[in-house]
Parts: C-alpha cells; structure tokens; sequence
C-alpha cells in the first residue's frame, strides 16, 4: 500500500489542506502543496517518520513558507484589497479549527514565522518542538513567536460565536435592504465603524480602497441602489463562507461575487466581497434560492 492510499494518511488530507489554506489563503495553492508533501512521504526514509500526522504538518509548513516569499511579493503590486479565496460551505470541518475570515485577514498581518507558530500549536495543536522542526527556530523562539501572534490577533477573535442560522437571517436582511435601497434598514444593521472591502483583482471592477466608517459605506450603497434597481442581483444562495455569513450573487455584467460578513453583538461589523474570478473558480455549483 503506497502512502497516497493509506486509509490513516487520506483521512489526515483535510487537516493538512486546512493548515496550507490557512497559511496561504488560496484552496488551490494549499491543494499543491499537501500533493507535493505527501509526494515528498513517497520518498522519505521511513526511520525518519515517528509520526506520519506530524512530518506531514512540517513538510506542509516548509513549503508554504517558501511560497510566501513570492506571494509577498505579487501582493505588493496587487490591485485593491486583497482577501483570501473564498471557503464556502466546507463540507469537512474541525471544531478545534475556529478561524474565520477576519482572522485570516488577520493573519496576513504577521510574519510568515509568527503566522506559522500560530497556526501549528493554537490550532492544530502541534508541541513547540515540532513547530521549531518545521520553521527552523528554537522551541523558545517558537514560543515567543506565537505569543506575538496571539496578541496580534486576540481583538479579532468572536467574542460570541453567531449559529449558523441566526448568521443566515442576517445575511438575508443584509441582501434585501441593500439590494431594495432601504439605507434605513441597512444602517440599523452596521456598526459605527464599520468598514467594506472589495477585491476584484484588477479584473473586474471594484472599489480599490476599502470603506471606513458608517457614512461611508452609506454612501456606497445609496450609490449602488440605482444599478441595483436598473440590473437586479441574482441571488444564488446563502452560505458560510470561512466561519462568518453571507451569499453568493451573479451581479451586473454577470460577474460572480461572494458577500461575506463579520457579525458583532447582531450588528455587522465588516463586509467582505470577493469578485476576482481567479478566485471563484472553485465555488460550489449555485443552488437557486
């Protein structure tokens, strides 16, 4: 039996693709590079491998870290916000895996180092000593680094956790009233600070600098409600997308976009669009609503 049908190491695949993706913020560079570390399995010597789980998690990690270099550096010349790709109704999850998509903005704030250290012990719960194997530090430094992480990320954790219905119902009463022009509704919805963010890469119009603050946003939606009104959204379903709320549209042009949204205390505190279709490409098929 080779190591790609193992029944113990297919059933780690999810995990592995859920720790690439998390470091990446792209489900088809993590799908790569979990196919490349199990590859590496094939032709590693066995007296090296106490642990299968925990050579994959360092392999992974390795190989994402050198990606990261040159994403880096395409993000520096990248058009507008960008937001990782879009996970939507993951059909497997992890209790124990609670980053939502705040975080994984979140996480492009730290170090590849800090993001990795994080990553492995917080979530997937990998001991310092592994961590320090995989990104090449100290387990004291390891230590250090994941400390920073958490500080750094501590204020963007969900104080409370929204279920998935109540999430729904706010989406849905998102959609209507930005898409009907009801600015009264919508603004008893946001918080005062609200921001929006759109990413569409350069390949498709979006706003390139994100919306900061109430008015604002207001604003942008008071401007949308005339297209709105002239080519109405399609609306394909409601969703999860990466732990928060939101919905799947076919907009004017008909250009795919996926609506994501971060609920504090029932009011909505981001909103999250993604209309590069670079990454939509992997979207579940629509389920009309």
């Amino acid at each position: 039996m080779t190591a790609l049908s193992d029944p113990y190491l297919q059933d780690c695949r999810p995990r592995m693709i859920r720790l690439a993706y998390r470091m990446l913020g792209s489900i088809a560079d993590a799908e790569d590079v979990v196919q490349d570390a199990y590859s590496r399995w094939l032709t590693a010597d066995p007296a090296c491998i106490r642990e299968p789980a925990a050579f994959l998690r360092v392999i992974v990690t390795r190989l994402c870290l050198n990606q990261l270099k040159s994403a880096r550096r395409l993000r520096e010349t990248y058009i507008g916000p960008w937001l990782p790709e879009p996970f939507v109704d993951p059909e497997d999850t992890d209790p124990a895996d609670d980053i939502t998509l705040p975080l994984m903005i979140a996480l492009e704030r730290l170090s590849p180092l800090e993001r990795a250290a994080f990553l492995l012990h917080d979530v997937f719960g990998a001991d310092f000593s592994e961590v320090a194997q995989a990104i090449d530090r100290t387990p004291a430094a390891c230590r250090q680094l994941a400390s920073r992480a958490r500080t750094h990320l501590r204020r963007e954790r969900p104080r409370f956790a929204v279920s998935r219905e109540h999430g729904l119902r706010i989406a849905a009463a998102f959609y209507a009233a930005s898409r009907s022009g009801d600015m009264a509704a919508l603004q008893a919805m946001l918080t005062e600070d609200v921001i929006a963010c759109a990413d569409g890469g350069g390949k498709v119009p979006a706003t390139v600098t994100p919306l900061v603050g109430i008015d604002a946003v207001l604003r942008r939606h008071a401007e949308m409600a005339g297209d709105f009104a002239r080519v109405p959204s399609q609306l394909r379903r409601y969703a999860i997308i990466d732990g928060v709320p939101g919905f799947l549209t076919v907009e004017m042009g008909g250009i795919v976009q996926v609506t994501a949204l971060h609920v504090q205390d029932d009011r909505i505190a981001a909103i999250y669009v993604t209309r590069n279709p670079d990454k939509l490409k992997r979207i579940p098929g629509d389920h009309p609503s």
